[in-house]
């Protein structure tokens, strides 16, 4: 076989060719608005190469990546295992997708994530955490012959028309209705989720053990309560680690931090793809599959045409090899406590900063009102305008000062989010926390370059109103 590039099509030439037209492009041909917003923010950056926990832009310059693609990239960029794989799985040239025959690979994927959740036996596989979650809300509703689910508020479950019925921010879900017939209780409610339960309708609770949203973990002993009260109403207890799963917490699984909790039905994704393949994973208790695929007429009841295909079947695998030799989760749990006692030593220094909280390598950093006049009057001005305007300065000087990406957690919350990479280790704490300070040192001494920026913000806020 010759080793000769085919003729044909070459991507290389393409974006050497029209690489440099990619905001113009997104401008014309997809969200008009992201570019729009990467501009505003001075995020409107060209990154051309990364590895690891960095990117590179043409300058040569590094940016440390505490985003990790919102969770995707829990082993950074390009893993060498990872990318392996998937030339092999390639050069393999296997009958992926017949649809009529059982390949090993999703198998083989299947028991190697069984092994970490031990009271759950069986595995669907798409291809996105929504996914995952529209197939476990499926399921529940099937299994247990109920129609409700309920979710809490500030959760994220998705944006597909089924996990958005159980999202509890309003800016995503205005103007999409109707939805699902679902019910939103409080993080930790006990007394609403029983009162919820007495109706004899609800199927289940879904809940993300630590919410994206502001990183709120759900209170000691809330998940074993739950999932009690569940139980005895015959409902069903899905755990969405769509983020929070494969280490990020510094246990495989974040439920796994509250003694006695067994989901019966759990979300992963995102760092399942070792973030080159779109995957998702729902895995179930046996008697919840034997209901939905109860004959062979309903073989085919709940599917996905892209579900289990070789490449993200074998990207799945690498991760979880790759986890496994090189300790991802005790150093997630190792490098989260030393970034986490680090950044919450500056919280009695900075009074504009309030709380540092999370688990493993998902941390959030809140940001309050404070105690000074001359500071209270300009935290006054950017709350007028719109909630959440500080953390965005925070934000911007981070990555256009720093070089180090960072996001707000959410829609009107001062906090930001750290998701990095979970192969991170000191020198990356080392190199955010002295950034980090230095922002704060700047807010606090009433840096121009910084307040600046917030006018703009506050402009573009009250503008968009």
């Amino acid at each position: 076989m010759s080793n000769d590039r085919p003729e044909g099509f070459d991507l290389t030439r393409l974006l050497a060719e029209r690489g440099a037209e990619r905001y113009d492009l997104h401008t014309r041909h997809l969200n008009h608005q992201l570019p729009r917003m990467l501009r505003t923010i001075g995020f409107d950056k060209v990154y051309e190469r990364a590895e690891g926990a960095y990117f590179w832009d043409a300058e040569g310059n590094d940016y440390l990546d505490m985003l990790a693609g919102f969770g995707v990239m829990g082993l950074g960029r390009h893993h060498p295992v990872v990318r392996r794989a998937l030339h092999d799985v390639l050069d393999a040239s296997l009958a992926d997708l017949t649809r009529f025959d059982c390949q090993p690979l999703p198998g083989l994927l299947a028991e190697k994530l069984l092994e970490h959740s031990p009271h759950l036996d069986r595995v669907f596989f798409g291809n996105s955490g929504t996914e995952a979650v529209e197939t476990a809300l499926k399921f529940a509703r099937y299994a247990t012959g109920k129609p409700r689910i309920l979710y809490c508020t500030h959760a994220f479950h998705g944006l597909t028309t089924g996990s958005l019925s159980v999202n509890g921010e309003a800016g995503f879900r205005d103007g999409f209705a109707p939805l699902l017939p679902d019910t939103a209780i409080r993080l930790g409610d006990l007394d609403a989720l029983r009162r919820e339960l007495k109706h004899g309708d609800v199927a289940g609770l879904v809940v993300e053990p630590i919410q994206g949203k502001g990183v709120h973990a759900s209170p000691p002993g809330f998940l074993r309560a739950a999932q009690e009260l569940l139980h005895r109403h015959k409902a069903v207890l899905i755990a969405d680690e769509v983020q929070t799963g494969l280490g990020r917490t510094g246990d495989f699984y974040a439920y796994q931090h509250e003694e006695g909790v067994e989901p019966d039905l759990l979300c992963v994704a995102k760092a399942l793809s070792g973030g080159y393949v779109p995957v998702g994973a729902t895995l179930g208790k046996d008697w919840i599959f034997k209901r939905v695929y109860s004959s062979m007429d309903r073989v085919l009841v709940h599917s996905a045409s892209f579900g289990a295909n070789a490449q993200a079947m074998a990207a799945g695998l690498a991760v979880l090899s790759v986890m496994d030799d090189e300790g991802t989760v005790a150093n997630a749990r190792r490098t989260g406590d030393l970034l986490r006692e680090r950044l919450a030593e500056l919280v009695g220094r900075y009074e504009l900063l309030h709380e540092v909280r999370g688990r493993g390598l998902m941390i959030g950093i809140e940001f309050g009102r404070p105690s000074s006049l001359k500071l209270r009057s300009r935290w006054a001005m950017l709350q007028a305008a719109r909630k959440g305007l500080f953390a965005q300065m925070v934000v911007v000087p981070l990555l256009q000062k720093h070089r180090i990406l960072t996001q707000v957690s959410g829609d009107h919350l001062e906090v930001i989010k750290l998701i990095p990479p979970l192969v991170i280790g000191e020198p990356e704490v080392d190199r955010f926390v002295t950034a980090f300070t230095a922002v704060m040192d700047d807010a606090h001494n009433g840096g121009g370059l910084m307040w600046d920026f917030g006018r703009t913000l506050v402009k573009q806020a009250v503008g968009n109103r």
